[in-house]
């Protein structure tokens, strides 16, 4: 699903200077803490799933546009106000700021990649950034990013954050998620004007070198009647191995009895002429049906006979034989007829194979310690100067391919007052950037950024972008306009620390 936005206009405002920290808003204005993962066991299954298969889901993951925004003509003018004086904190020091004078701009460690399993149960990606907390542990990026708006199903499963990713690197390592915080009305109401999620997340891990000789605990041909005990067998496998790889396969089985039945009252045909022809066209048609529906039955519309397997039970014992009913005649797997015949001699077996790997996991320390944490800025005046860092990929909507999402990419401007009714917000900012919407969501919005340092204060994120003029090309992102109830968020969830899963 995609949402039109409306986005308003400019409103003239100086450069906020920072402040001393302004108490935050009652807790009451954070929802209840969601757990992404609530075990060390439960986190190291999610860092060996993105780990594994030679980081197959990692590479394989793509933009998630799920609430991308597509380009709109519509403008009005959003309310995004102060409710208290502006201030910052988790300071980064006094530097001073870039701006977009130059040409080249050092981009922060601390920019990187969320990586979940969405609503479609297929691997995606959003941008996201690391922000100072007590605990050096706290990830920021936009609610949807997070929460399931569409399944609403709370959060996202298999939820990591990778600073500095591209294309299945993790320089420092894989940051899974414990708990995310995101205000009431967007967790009760989905409410577009507080679309931001702050994530806990236990020390990042590296995996160790995990080479087929190290490989254990082969599957071999586990054998299952049908295909729903095989899936459970393999969920199974994978909630008590943090690496389990393995695939179901059906097999056509050669080797069971069945049952001759007809569609009335009348005893089965016994003759091979009257059950169809003995050719290889009607075996590889029962053959594609058996995979298909995990059953070999067959019907005869001529004769009217049915050729379906049974179970031993309802066989009973010795050879060839009527059943009690009379509706029925069994065939024995060593029928020679049966033998020769091509109808009703074999049914699907479903194999599990593949193996387990403990995937060998090491420590590498907090979040915060490996690349740094941006600061907070909150109720700072419309018309402040902000970059924009995040991965933009896909075109525009007039086809141009602007972005591939494999690099950091930043923005600069000054933010306007926006709304945007589609996304039940009417309290949003603005600011001018090329951004197309997959992958930039979630991009974060750094006031007073230091190219030395790589350091700022983390004033929005990205959770939409916008064509305002019409001319089919991306030229807005928007975000949420950070105040004292996104401070109280964010203080909420610095409280918590989160530990290690090794």
């Amino acid at each position: 699903m995609k949402r039109t936005l409306a986005l308003g206009g400019i409103a003239a405002g100086l450069l906020a200077a920072a402040a001393v920290a302004a108490p935050a808003q009652a807790d009451t204005d954070v929802a209840p803490p969601v757990n992404l993962a609530n075990t060390n066991f439960a986190a190291q299954q999610v860092a060996a799933f993105w780990y594994g298969q030679a980081k197959a889901n990692l590479i394989n993951a793509t933009p998630y546009n799920v609430e991308t925004t597509v380009p709109s003509r519509h403008v009005s003018t959003g309310g995004a106000s102060a409710d208290s004086k502006a201030g910052v904190v988790g300071s980064s020091g006094d530097q001073k700021a870039t701006t977009s004078n130059l040409k080249n701009v050092n981009l922060p460690k601390t920019t990187g990649k969320v990586f979940f399993i969405g609503a479609d149960n297929k691997p995606h990606w959003c941008s996201a950034t690391s922000v100072q907390s007590q605990y050096k542990n706290l990830v920021a990026t936009a609610g949807h990013c997070v929460y399931d708006t569409v399944s609403n199903k709370d959060t996202l499963a298999k939820w990591v954050f990778i600073p500095g990713y591209y294309e299945g690197k993790t320089p420092w390592g894989i940051y899974v998620g414990k708990t995310a915080y995101t205000h009431y009305d967007y967790d009760v109401y989905e409410d577009g004007d507080r679309d931001y999620a702050f994530v806990t997340v236990y020390n990042g891990v590296q995996v160790t070198d995990v080479s087929v000789d190290k490989v254990k605990n082969w599957v071999k041909d586990r054998k299952f009647e049908t295909k729903a005990e095989a899936e459970k067998a393999q969920k199974d496998l994978e909630l008590k191995s943090t690496g389990y790889t393995g695939k179901i396969e059906a097999v056509v089985d050669y080797d069971h009895r069945v049952a001759l039945r007809t569609r009335d009252s009348q005893k089965a045909p016994a003759t091979k002429a009257q059950l169809g022809g003995n050719t290889p066209q009607n075996q590889a048609t029962l053959e594609n049906q058996a995979k298909t529906h995990g059953t070999s039955t067959y019907e005869d519309k001529t004769w009217g006979t049915v050729v379906t397997r049974v179970s031993q039970r309802e066989f009973g014992t010795g050879g060839d034989h009527w059943s009690t009913d009379g509706k029925a005649f069994y065939f024995s797997k060593d029928n020679a007829w049966f033998k020769a015949t091509y109808w009703g001699n074999f049914d699907v077996d479903y194999f599990l194979r593949g193996h387990i790997v403990d995937v060998a996991l090491k420590d590498v320390g907090t979040l915060g310690a490996n690349v740094g944490g941006q600061g907070l800025a909150y109720n700072q005046k419309v018309g402040t100067a902000v970059f924009v860092f995040g991965y933009p990929s896909g075109s525009h909507p007039d086809g141009n391919y602007a972005f591939s999402g494999k690099t950091l990419k930043w923005a600069y401007g000054k933010t306007f007052k926006a709304a945007a009714p589609a996304l039940k917000a009417e309290e949003l900012v603005g600011v001018k950037a090329s951004f197309t919407g997959e992958g930039s969501i979630g991009s974060s919005w750094l006031y007073r950024y230091s190219s030395t340092k790589r350091l700022g204060y983390l004033n929005g994120v990205t959770i939409a972008v916008s064509d305002t003029d019409g001319n089919k090309r991306i030229d807005t992102s928007v975000s949420p306009y950070f105040d004292g109830e996104t401070l109280a968020v964010y203080q909420y969830a610095a409280k918590f620390a989160s530990g290690k899963i090794v």
